[in-house]
């Protein structure tokens, strides 16, 4: 595996002033979830994306940061427990580790969790190389308790350890000034770069196991004459002296103290992880989201639709003033105009609340614990347990969710994710399942019953959701992608107080605009193509109509009519546009239009036949049907592949199809 860089703003920057190219390079390393990238950011000033849940660095990441005058490179290391090479993240982790470009190396290590921290932290020391252990998360573990005897650390280990509490900057300057005598040490560090084979070491088994104490810092020169002849070798994992070593040094340095969080902590997972309680507070914790995000939602959705149709009243005046042809205003105005305030109005609200309330679950610690429980269901379909996070991922955005796919270390594993990901209804379903629900299964009502009821039918939908991605993802498991579920490490880290500012900016800008962003530019395009489509006539009747009469034979089989497929066909840009493509089809209008009231929605709907039936299959076709173009874009760039693509448009469909059409034949069979 080839190591590749990714370049930063901060290092374009310093390559477009024309300053010197970096001198130093560190690897900033550690276990996965012990702040390893809050520490990056914290050295360079960057916003890498942190998260407190397994995997959640799988790429390097480079940033500048100035040390005693000198230009250093600071390298995002994938989290990994070992260099044992069992997984992708172990095998960058050791290639970086071992490149003879890295200069020298910060082990961040979790104060929570120190002793098995402390065996990555004596692998890497065995690597001979210059090393800093930094002991992160300090204020966390003063909280349960934990007091470590830094001094000792460092002593035990031969190199310096210094403390910090990374997300507050506490600790880093003494980080600095360790790296700073560290690299003083070896001169020629500062004079010229490691360009030779010399630096890169692997040790015997016998090296590896005799880690304590180390050699001094000071001795590491010495060593790099001797080592480089040793033949290189893999490490095969954890070795018993390694453990025994790290277990002895832990109970030397660190002292426990009995604390209210660590009772805390152990009653929290006995009831969200335990077998009675943790499926029923998980399905609890998703309709209280539900009912947040419907409820709040509705206001800011009116009060944006509102707005943004006066400025496209006001821009169609400016229009006219200026003698635009018709043709055109139709086409910018009636057509992307709209269709554009129809997704930010309908869009943007749900997601910026949805996708916060989602950010502090997994800021709290809870979300590793939705993969615990569910990674016996996933290994039941021969799947991985970390399918739970991208599937969780999958609500707000499934495009956000097959990104996150990469965590999963098994190529087969991961696509399986992928294909299956659209099997969740994204954000952007949710107006049209909430819709119907209200006027078909709620009786219309507004108020806190009407949400709430609303809040749990829609739950009901996501558990038979779930249940199609468990059944989708082991049809495939012993199809086109066929094999046994891979061992994975799953960490439960310690539950954590959510840092609310951090996370309304992270989510705003990370995930609510750049979905939302990428939903916008591919919904132009389909505005315009409905805007023709009902401009268009046939004789009497527009493209629009005809293309629904089409559909017409084939939708009944399914509980709907033709208007409803088309609708869902020319929606495949953005989900969001699906009822205003059905209202504007039943009005014949022109352009796209909205109701004031669910009342006369519904009465709309009932007119053109609609019944229980026909809500209920439209929601059911609304979950399983092809992913929206964003989605199907992003699985391209993922897997690399248009055939895994057209698969994502398939698997899904085929569901949609089926479950439908037995919905539509139970109504038929018992008359209803």
């Amino acid at each position: 595996m080839g190591l590749t860089r990714k370049s930063t703003g901060a290092d374009l920057n310093r390559q477009k002033n024309g300053k010197c190219a970096p001198e130093i390079k560190v690897a900033i390393a550690g276990n996965p979830n012990v702040g390893k990238s809050t520490v990056f950011n914290a050295l360079t000033g960057m916003n890498q994306h942190t998260g407190n849940w397994t995997g959640k660095t799988v790429a390097l990441a480079e940033g500048c940061f100035d040390l005693d005058g000198k230009t250093c490179v600071a390298v995002d290391v994938p989290g990994t427990y070992s260099l044992a090479t069992r997984s992708a993240e172990e095998e960058i982790a050791k290639e970086v580790l071992c490149s003879p470009d890295i200069d020298a190396i910060v082990v961040v290590c979790d104060a929570t969790c120190l002793e098995r921290n402390l065996i990555l932290a004596l692998q890497i020391l065995a690597l001979r190389r210059p090393t800093v252990i930094c002991v992160n998360l300090l204020d966390e573990a003063k909280r349960k308790g934990i007091e470590i005897d830094l001094e000792l650390l460092g002593q035990r280990l031969g190199v310096q350890a210094v403390g910090a509490i990374a997300r507050k900057k506490d600790g880093l300057r003494d980080l600095l000034q360790a790296l700073g005598a560290l690299l003083s040490i070896n001169k020629k560090l500062l004079d010229t770069s490691p360009t030779d084979d010399n630096s890169k070491h692997h040790l015997s088994d016998k090296e590896k196991s005799d880690v304590a104490p180390l050699q001094e810092q000071s001795e590491f020169d010495k060593t790099t004459e001797s080592d480089s002849s040793e033949k290189e070798k893999n490490f095969e994992g954890e070795s018993e002296e390694t453990v025994l070593t790290a277990e002895k040094i832990y109970h030397e340095v660190c002292r426990r103290k009995k604390s209210e969080d660590q009772d805390r902590d152990r009653l929290l997972d006995r009831l969200f992880t335990g077998k009675k309680t943790a499926y029923p507070i998980m399905l609890a914790l998703l309709a209280v989201i539900f009912w947040i995000t419907i409820v709040g939602a509705n206001y800011p959705s009116q009060w944006l639709s509102t707005a943004l149709f006066w400025l496209g009243d006001r821009l169609g005046e400016l229009l006219v003033y200026i003698n635009c042809p018709n043709w055109l205003y139709g086409v910018l105005i009636d057509g992307a105009y709209r269709t554009l305030a129809w997704i930010v109005s309908v869009m943007l609200p749900p997601m910026a609340i949805f996708f916060p309330l989602f950010t502090l679950l997994e800021d709290s610690g809870y979300l590793p614990r939705v993969a615990f429980n569910l990674d016996k269901p996933f290994k039941k379909c021969n799947s991985c347990g970390k399918q739970a996070l991208t599937m969780c991922m999958g609500f707000g955005c499934n495009a956000t969710g097959v990104v996150g796919c990469r965590i999963i270390d098994s190529p087969r594993e991961r696509m399986i994710a992928m294909l299956t990901n659209s099997l969740v209804p994204c954000n952007g379903r949710f107006p049209l399942l909430v819709t119907l629900l209200s006027i078909f299964f709620v009786g219309g009502a507004v108020g806190f019953s009407s949400s709430l009821v609303s809040a749990l039918l829609l739950t009901a939908l996501i558990i038979l959701a779930a249940g199609m991605t468990f059944l989708a993802s082991k049809i495939l498991s012993i199809t086109l992608l066929r094999g046994l579920p891979s061992a994975f490490t799953l960490e439960l880290p310690p539950y954590r107080r959510p840092q609310i500012c951090k996370t309304l900016i992270r989510s705003v800008f990370d995930r609510t605009i750049f979905v939302l962003g990428r939903a916008v530019i591919s919904a132009l395009p389909a505005g315009i193509l409905i805007w023709l489509m009902g401009n268009l006539y046939f004789g009497e009747s527009s493209l629009l109509a005809v293309c629904s009469d089409l559909l017409d034979p084939f939708a009944s089989l399914l509980g709907l009519d033709g208007v409803i497929l088309l609708a869902f066909i020319l929606a495949l840009p953005a989900n969001e546009i699906v009822i205003p493509i059905i209202i504007m089809a039943y009005t014949s209008a022109n352009m796209l239009t909205d109701y004031s009231s669910l009342f006369e929605l519904k009465t709309l709907f009932v007119d053109n036949g609609w019944t229980i039936k026909t809500a209920l299959c439209t929601m059911l076709f609304s979950l399983f049907h092809w992913p929206c173009a964003t989605t199907l874009l992003t699985i391209k760039k993922e897997s690399g592949s248009w055939l895994w693509t057209l698969a994502a448009v398939i698997i899904p469909t085929i569901c949609g199809i089926v479950v439908c059409m037995v919905t539509n034949g139970l109504f038929a069979l018992f008359g209803a």
